[in-house]
This record gives C-alpha cells, structure tokens and sequence, in this order.
C-alpha cells in the first residue's frame, strides 16, 4: 500500500456519483501490478445492495480487462484529477494487448490488497467481486438503449461489495 493514501470510510465520500464516474471517469483496474490491465470507464455506480456498500460497473467481453477481472477476485476503481484526463483517453482508447498502459501514460502501479492501485490517483476504492450478470437484451425496456450495441457485444455487469476506500493526503 502506497504511504501517500489514507483510508475512509465509503459513507465519507462527498464526491457527486454522477461527475465522478459519467464526467471525471475512473480506471476499473484488476490483478497484481506485475500483471494487470486497466481501462477507462464512465459507467457504473455506487450504493447499498444487500446491506453492503457496493460498486457497479459494466465491462464489455471483448475488453483485456474483462479476462483480469473473471481471473480475480478483486478490483480497484481508480480517479484522478483533470491533469490526467489524457492518460484516462488512452487507457479508454488502447488496449492492454496492444500496450503497457503504465508505461504509455506514466501511471505507477502498486499493490492493493491483492488487486492494484495508482500513485497518481486522487481515490481508489478497492472491492471484492461479489455478483455478476451478462446484460440480456430481451431485458431492455427502452429500444433506444440497443443503440450502445451495434456489434452485439453487451456488457457484463460486476457488483462489488467495496473494501476499502483511499484517498490522496
């Protein structure tokens, strides 16, 4: 664990759940930093399921990340301030198979608990897999929604109950 952290509660987020994931982003990060992958992520949550705080994410099959995150058991949700939106763009933009994201964007890496964590993050919230469920398109109840799928590839959503939650000092 990074010493440039300390630990809160969830309850002391004060962060608005709406900037920070649809507008600020986030990094969904999962496996040890001497192997991991990370990708950039607007869509998710945060909030309370079967009596335990808990994050959401959705994570498409076709992304690196996605085989990280069915090997693990844990992962981070990273975020950081606007002076590193451009790391966010490639790490959102490039694949882990293609690139060393860390090396590509200057992100330091660090070990989490058994997932990984970023120096330069402003908040990571480490979590603990706890559901998943492969979106179902019989299920959209809005015909506009098919439009985030063109090719069919319907994301996998993770429910993870929330760990830990540090914050830059």
């Amino acid at each position: 664990m990074s010493s440039n952290f300390k630990q809160i509660n969830a309850k002391d987020i004060t962060d608005n759940t709406f900037t920070l994931i649809g507008d600020q982003w986030m990094l969904i990060t999962a496996g040890t930093p001497g192997n991991f992958n990370t990708m950039t992520a607007s869509w998710g949550g945060l909030g309370v399921l079967w009596g335990k705080n808990v994050c959401y994410i959705f994570v498409r099959p076709t992304r690196y990340t996605y085989e990280f995150l069915e090997k693990n058991d844990s992962f981070s949700l990273s975020f950081f301030t606007e002076e590193w939106r451009k790391a966010l763009n490639i790490c959102g933009s490039k694949s882990g198979r293609d690139i060393d994201k860390a090396k590509e964007t200057g992100l330091v890496p660090f070990a989490l608990n058994g997932t990984t964590g970023f120096e330069q993050a402003r908040m990571i919230i480490e979590c603990k897999k706890i559901y998943f469920q492969d979106l179902d398109p019989d299920n959209f109840l809005d015909p506009s929604i098919n439009n985030n799928y063109a090719k069919n590839d319907y994301h996998r959503l993770y429910v993870g109950e929330i760990r830990n939650v540090y914050v830059k000092e």
